[in-house]
């Protein structure tokens, strides 16, 4: 009797067992459930909406990184770098070259690489953004941060001066850099990569200029000629709205949707300019304009000679791709024997322009745009012109890089 109440008692009480834990399982998944919706929704919530919920209690140090860290990243692009390194060195020699020639400021007669190298110290990636995702591409904003140790050496001639070799030290690159990929359904499955820097945050290029075997002092100016150089290029090359294309893959792939295309049409009237700096010191400065959206497509109006309030009343056609981003500049010269010297400058943003009317202005110059470096602030006189913008919809243009490409003025 005692044996068969032991096994009844048993076989109850493991029963129970079985049932207590199933009913502790079901509840522990059930709360598992109710927290991870609760995570989702808490992960919908920004910084606003929690501030409102939490009210004075919401803790300062909470914070919503918009970069995703890619620690994993860093550590491929370190064992990598030799390799990717020599591969970069020839394909910007190759292609940046040709362009210094393009760019080059006026009084140097050549500038070119008498040595290029990137280095062995790879650049950082703090971290990577995905800005979207749509049918066949993807666009990423990677924050990027390079203080290498490059070997570049810049071969400068200029008029009745000998070749200087330049060697560019220390330098350090500080950006966001937006990188789209154009996705394909043949391997390697990417068949063109487009490359930008973006403009906010404005770009941080810092590099120290040495003479190789001489001085800097025997070309005037050349720093300055330099640092206008580098920045021309990459504003005009680099900084989005302009990108690089670069197609991936052995099989020819259409990359014109990836291209930047002209949106507008600028008719800029140069009218006046008044209480010029004089640069002379016998006589007066003999002024003339240039102005462009891009460094690269430049136009200029005539010389008026002998005067400080010159009138020119010339006016000159200029494409614009995005008013978003895009400036019109304005430089003042003043004409010389030697180097031509810089009375003024002035930028213009595009989307302060309103389409389809003309708009007067009267602007003041500025020494430079970047007034941290000019210890010269002193006033630089007035620049009066009129401006009309057209959108651009369908035409055929004669537009050095863009053949071919239909456009037309609304």
């Amino acid at each position: 009797m005692g044996l068969l109440s032991g096994i009844f008692l048993g076989i109850a009480f493991g029963i129970g067992l079985m049932a207590g834990w199933n009913h502790m399982m079901k509840y522990r998944s059930n709360k598992r459930v109710s927290k991870a919706v609760d995570m989702k929704l808490l992960g919908t919530l920004n910084r606003d909406d929690l501030k409102k919920i939490c009210g004075d209690n919401f803790p300062e140090w909470i914070s919503f990184p918009v970069f995703e860290q890619v620690k994993w990243m860093n550590k491929k692009l370190g064992k990598l770098w030799p390799y990717v390194a020599d591969a970069a060195t020839m394909v910007i020699k190759e292609s940046v070259e040709p362009l210094l020639e393009e760019y080059r400021p006026p009084g140097i007669t050549s500038l070119k690489f008498n040595k290029f190298s990137l280095g062995t110290v790879p650049p950082k990636i703090e971290g990577i953004r995905v800005q979207s995702l749509k049918k066949g591409q993807v666009t990423m904003d990677i924050d990027f941060r390079w203080c290498g140790d490059p070997s570049i050496i810049l071969g400068v001639e200029a008029a009745l001066v000998a070749s200087i070799p330049i060697q560019l030290k220390d330098l350090e690159m500080y950006s966001v850099i937006r990188v789209i990929f154009q996705l394909s359904e043949e391997i390697p499955c990417i068949s063109a990569v487009v490359v930008a820097l973006l403009s906010e945050p404005k770009p941080k290029i810092e590099y120290v200029l040495k003479a190789v075997g001489g001085s800097l002092t025997a070309i005037p100016g050349l720093s300055d000629m330099i640092d206008d150089t580098v920045n021309s290029i990459v504003t005009d090359m680099l900084q989005w709205p302009h990108r690089i294309v670069v197609p991936i893959g052995g099989i020819p792939v259409d990359t014109s949707e990836l291209e930047l295309k002209p949106q507008g049409k600028l008719t800029v009237t140069v009218v006046k300019a008044n209480d010029l700096k004089n640069m002379e010191m016998i006589g007066k400065s003999d002024p003339y304009v240039v102005l462009h959206i891009r460094p690269v497509f430049k136009v200029k109006s005539n010389v008026v000679e002998n005067n400080l309030n010159p009138v020119w009343n010339q006016t000159f056609d200029l494409i614009a791709e995005d008013k978003e981003t895009q400036s019109l500049i304005f430089e003042v010269f003043d004409k010389d024997i030697g180097q031509d010297k810089r009375l003024g400058i002035v930028k213009v943003p595009l989307i302060d322009l309103e389409a389809e009317s003309w708009k007067d202005m009267e602007l003041r110059l500025m020494p430079a745009l970047d007034m941290l470096k000019v210890k010269d602030k002193k006033d630089r006189g007035t620049l009066t012109i009129k401006v009309h913008s057209y959108s651009l919809v369908w035409v055929s243009l004669c537009y050095p890089r863009c053949l071919g490409i239909l456009v037309v003025f609304v």
